[in-house]
């Protein structure tokens, strides 16, 4: 071979070592295109020590297949060139077209050696034959020949988009007329000719390190910066381009949940339009894969519900924090818990029998209490009943086991007229009344022995009618209340004395029937 000047291996070297930090599409492109130039060396049977120049251009279009192999396809233009056997020259043009399989076992960001290998089609023609007569007489000065190219090179970055290739090899023909000398049947065996190259070319590629193969909306140089595949739009997964996550949402493209909170980035994003960089959102206190999918709140509200309670202080007290009302009993969780201090899971805080809703905003009484007014009968009897929960005065009711005598009516001497501090006895024997709604009763009237007998019995009818009017118009049927008067008969205490004489002038209050 003809030898190399060292000044031009020395401009390889430094061109080599400037170029050392320059990226370029070696094992991740999708086309490349380029030119090299070739020195060759005839493999044919002169010696050829003029060493006549010979060249080939050619063109080429590689096409990546996978991270190791490429296609390579070119073609070209040369000429082979030498001396025969009487130094005589000789020269054959040459039109060569192959494929060639490529195998690139290193991935550097800077250089790539390769291996190849292919198969082509070779036209030639020779141009100017030379004097050395053939063994073989049967000759062609044209033709066309199948050949196999092998050898080696490696690229070289110049830019991200540009590279320098270095090859060289050998392309073994299948004729042994290149050079209008065939020796092939003249005893020496099979020797077809052939040619060494060497050369340098240049090629650029069809994918930059801004292109955007995977049209993630990231550049390859992007990709390979972060780590993402430059060839899936959606390295990790989730749903999301890794465009979208890098540059938008500002998540990690290689984790499907950047804040892993349960939920997936696209999920956050999409569906819930939660924030896939914040386990909590919206800062209530609770996670929002808990919101999302165990309470069913809203993990972009601190309190989905609006009932005045947080997320996670409704879990916090066991209510739900997706309903104003968790225990459906008119009032809301925030009111039951900051206001009114009852229990927003149950609906009835008391258990008097009346839920809290009602209590508050109805009856206006306790809910935390089952007798508001401490009046010794529970709220909801009294409201069943028809007396005031609010008023301890109404509460008590008279023991109609048996006769009950009215203590504290009074009545003027003489008259049948009620006296104004006999209604809080009354009021008794009206409770009692309301509260047996079926019952019938017997208002008795008696008096002392003073005056005639025939006088006190129509005073102590008048005295028993006045009561018994007393408690219809306060609302009890007049079919359910008969009054009788029973005049000095039945003393209960001596008339001899003034204490006694009182305790005879009564009102007694006796159930006839349910």
């Amino acid at each position: 071979m003809r030898k190399i000047k060292t000044g031009t291996l020395f401009l390889i070297f430094v061109l080599f070592g400037f170029l050392n930090n320059v990226k370029a599409q070696f094992n991740d492109y999708a086309i490349k295109f380029g030119l090299q130039g070739n020195g060759l060396i005839p493999a044919v049977e002169f010696n050829n020590d003029k060493l006549e120049t010979s060249f080939l251009g050619r063109g080429i279009v590689r096409i990546e297949l996978s991270d190791l192999l490429d296609l390579e396809l070119g073609a070209g233009y040369g000429r082979l060139a030498g001396d025969d056997h009487l130094d005589d020259y000789w020269r054959t043009d040459i039109i060569p077209f192959d494929s060639r399989i490529m195998v690139s076992p290193l991935h550097s960001d800077t250089w790539n050696p390769y291996l190849y290998i292919g198969a082509g089609y070779l036209k030639w023609e020779v141009k100017d034959k030379p004097r050395s007569p053939s063994p073989f007489p049967f000759i062609k000065d044209s033709g066309w020949d199948f050949f196999i190219p092998a050898g080696f090179g490696f690229e070289v970055a110049i830019s991200d988009v540009v590279t320098l290739d270095f090859t060289g090899g050998y392309n073994y023909t299948f004729t042994d007329n290149l050079n209008y000398y065939n020796n092939k049947d003249a005893g020496n065996g099979n020797q077809n000719d052939g040619y060494w190259n060497g050369g340098i070319g240049i090629s650029f590629t069809g994918e930059s390190g801004n292109s955007d193969k995977d049209i993630d909306g990231l550049t390859k140089n992007q990709e390979k910066e972060i780590g993402t595949d430059p060839n899936k739009p959606d390295s990790d997964g989730d749903g999301l381009k890794d465009g979208a996550e890098f540059l938008t949402y500002n998540t990690n493209p290689l984790n499907p949940d950047s804040d892993e909170d349960g939920l997936n980035d696209s999920e956050e994003v999409k569906k819930y339009f939660t924030d896939p960089n914040s386990t909590d959102t919206d800062g209530d206190g609770l996670s929002d894969f808990d919101e999302v999918l165990t309470y069913k709140s809203d993990p972009t509200k601190i309190d989905t519900d609006f009932d005045g309670l947080k997320d996670n202080e409704e879990v916090t007290y066991k209510s739900d924090p997706a309903n104003p009302d968790t225990d459906g009993d008119g009032l809301k969780d925030g009111a039951e818990i900051i206001k009114y201090k009852t229990n927003p899971t149950k609906s009835d805080s008391d258990e008097d029998g009346l839920p809290d809703g009602m209590e508050v905003l109805k009856y206006f009484t306790n809910p935390l209490s089952k007798d508001t007014d401490n009046g010794s009968t529970d709220d909801k009897t009294e409201i069943e009943r028809g007396t005031n929960p609010l008023n301890p005065k109404d509460d008590v009711i008279l023991d109609v086991s048996k006769p009950v005598i009215l203590e504290g009516v009074t009545f003027e001497t003489g008259k049948a007229e009620i006296t104004p501090e006999s209604e809080q006895v009354l009021e008794r024997a009206f409770n009692t009344l309301v509260a047996y709604p079926e019952m019938k009763v017997e208002i008795r009237g008696y008096t002392d022995n003073v005056g005639s007998a025939s006088f006190n019995l129509k005073l102590s009818q008048r005295r028993a009618d006045a009561v018994r009017n007393w408690l219809i118009k306060k609302g009890i049927e007049p079919k359910r209340i008969v009054a009788k008067g029973y005049g000095e008969s039945n003393p209960i205490a001596t008339n001899q004395t003034p204490e006694g004489r009182r305790l005879n002038r009564r009102i007694e209050f006796v159930r006839i029937s349910n």
